[in-house]
């Protein structure tokens, strides 16, 4: 028996300024956004060259209770883990658009890792692992 991660729910306050943050910012392809009644879409985004691995369910919110996720989803500990073969290149990138850098870069034994915020405040790494770092 095999099984995987195929998706993971990220809380958004609104569709397309989650897919725009997305597509625009982080570079990330949109793979599906599908109207499913009037309020609801399934909105799938993925990584550079990640369409074939976990996919990244923007989920907007609902009720109350899952507004005061937005954000916040895991307390305040980074909460997705984003993997690159080019750390300089993608924290530039980070860097052009304006993102906020929760933690400068640096070199720890698993290689080099920079935390940043995306458009709600959740928080993400940047790793490149191995010794070679960027």
């Amino acid at each position: 028996m095999t099984q995987l991660l195929k998706h993971i729910a990220l809380v958004v306050a609104d569709y397309d300024e989650a897919i725009e943050f997305y597509t625009k910012k982080l570079r990330f392809t949109l793979v599906e956004d599908t109207r499913l009644s009037e309020t609801k879409r399934w909105v799938l985004v993925a990584p550079p060259g990640g369409a074939d691995g976990c996919l990244l369910l923007l989920a907007k919110a609902a009720s109350e209770e899952q507004q005061t996720r937005v954000g916040n989803q895991t307390g305040g500990r980074v909460f997705l883990f984003l993997h690159t073969d080019s750390f300089q290149k993608d924290y530039q990138n980070l860097l052009d658009q304006g993102i906020k850098i929760v933690r400068e870069p640096s070199q720890e034994a698993y290689g080099t890792v920079a935390v940043f915020a995306d458009l709600y405040g959740n928080l993400w790494d940047l790793i490149e692992t191995g010794s070679s770092g960027g």
